[in-house]
């Protein structure tokens, strides 16, 4: 058997493939300790909130060692790269973004979207699709909500 006639599995979604109200969402991913730590430090985001342990403890609301926001997007927009637009996504156009729950370390978090918005752009090809992405914790309990645009590859062209 060639390699053109063993299917390739994880490819993403094609635009015109999807349907408005269509939805689906993403396996789960758990925030660890050494997450948030690495990418505190990477990103340089030192608030004493994210590396200072006695002052979760003194002085803070939030049960447990939170996650930076910008952790839990990032988890997110990597659940659903892995299994929705390989080799369809084309660009990251634009978003709003609300935190409504802080994520702690030992959560586990996934992505359920629903297809608000489609339509074809004006080069052939191409599309821009809006999802309402809710990423909720092992809980049910939606902690982040957001919503791209992004250009994605169509069936018919490229």
């Amino acid at each position: 058997m060639s390699n053109e006639e063993i299917p390739t599995v994880g490819l993403g979604f094609y635009w015109d493939d999807l349907k408005l109200g269509q939805k689906f969402k993403t396996v789960g991913r758990t925030v660890t300790e050494a997450d948030i730590t690495n990418f505190v430090g990477v990103t340089g985001m030192t608030e004493v909130l994210f590396n200072n342990l006695e002052f979760l403890r003194t002085e803070s609301a939030i049960k447990g060692r939170p996650a930076p926001g910008a952790l839990t997007y990032s988890f997110a927009e990597g659940l659903l790269v892995q299994s929705t637009m390989q080799g369809t996504g084309f660009a990251f156009l634009n978003m709003t973004l609300d935190v409504k729950a802080p994520v702690v370390a030992g959560d586990t978090i996934h992505v359920e979207c629903e297809v608000v918005e489609i339509r074809p752009t004006s080069k052939g090809g191409r599309g821009l699709v809006r999802t309402m992405n809710l990423v909720k914790n092992q809980r049910g309990e939606v902690v982040m909500t957001y919503n791209p645009l992004r250009m994605m590859k169509g069936r018919k062209g490229k």
